[in-house]
């Protein structure tokens, strides 16, 4: 597993996908800071809001989060990579785990602009605003501008950010099933897109319902967990890692169970 892992990483490396992917974060993270600064200023209005909430975080990732998957894994169901590994007496388990392991690794890359881009927007104290949209980093953005940040801040922040990769990783990983039972890369941007909207939606129930609150909790996109910030406590920042960790976790099992008696052809 260990070289799986390596090949895929060295693969990442040299991949001209991964490269425009973490350009895009890139330009849309600056983007996004801009239109939190702006707006707040009175330069560009506030119905730019909904432009602006294009280019942040949570509705970039949710996208390319499944290209990834898709050209980390679809990608080598195309191109025969993974039949060679099974071929050559690797275990379909030790397949599952390396590409979720690389996965995660290449989530966390390309969400790198965003907590550059907030680490430095936050140091500047200005105020930025983005109205009510505003979700993980854009959410920390807009709460914590013009905080003076300590020593001991500085940490939270960090661990705040981390939990926030954790989770959206979390969020992410039920592209690993889709794309070893689909190999599809356009059906997995597009189920997987369905799925981030329609937790977004379900939000809006846990008010009116505190069991299903409860239970939609027990997933990365129940809780509050997407709305950490300085505020959030030890209990809220472990409950998020605990929470992502064990979805993760269970997206493997599902698709070792969904992959490991389908045909390779």
């Amino acid at each position: 597993m260990y070289n799986l892992i390596l090949a895929d990483l060295f693969k990442l490396s040299k991949s001209m996908a991964m490269k425009i992917l973490l350009g895009i974060t890139t330009i849309s993270s600056v983007v996004m800071a801009m239109f939190a600064y702006l707006i707040p200023q009175g330069t560009i209005d506030a119905s730019m809001t909904g432009i602006g909430f294009l280019f942040s975080d949570i509705n970039i990732i949710s996208i390319l989060g499944a290209v990834i998957a898709g050209v980390l894994i679809c990608g080598d169901f195309d191109n025969k990579t993974i039949h060679d590994a099974i071929a050559n007496g690797c275990s379909r388990s030790a397949v599952i785990v390396s590409k979720a392991i690389v996965f995660c690794f290449a989530l966390a890359i390309i969400l790198f602009p965003y907590v550059l881009v907030t680490g430095i927007a936050l140091s500047t104290g200005s105020e930025f605003g983005m109205g009510t949209v505003a979700v993980a980093f854009l959410n920390l953005l807009t709460t914590e501008s013009g905080t003076v940040f300590t020593a001991a801040a500085i940490w939270k922040l960090l661990a705040v950010m981390l939990t926030l990769i954790i989770v959206y990783m979390a969020q992410l990983s039920i592209c690993i099933p889709l794309a070893f039972v689909l190999r599809k890369p356009v059906l997995v941007v597009v189920i997987n897109y369905g799925i981030s909207f329609l937790g977004g939606q379900l939000m809006a129930l846990k008010k009116s319902s505190k069991l299903f609150d409860r239970i939609f909790a027990c997933t990365p996109y129940g809780g509050n967990y997407s709305f950490l910030t300085l505020d959030s406590g030890t209990g809220d920042i472990l409950g998020a890692i605990s929470v992502s960790l064990i979805f993760i976790i269970i997206m493997i099992v599902i698709t070792y169970f969904a992959f490991r008696k389908s045909e390779i052809k």
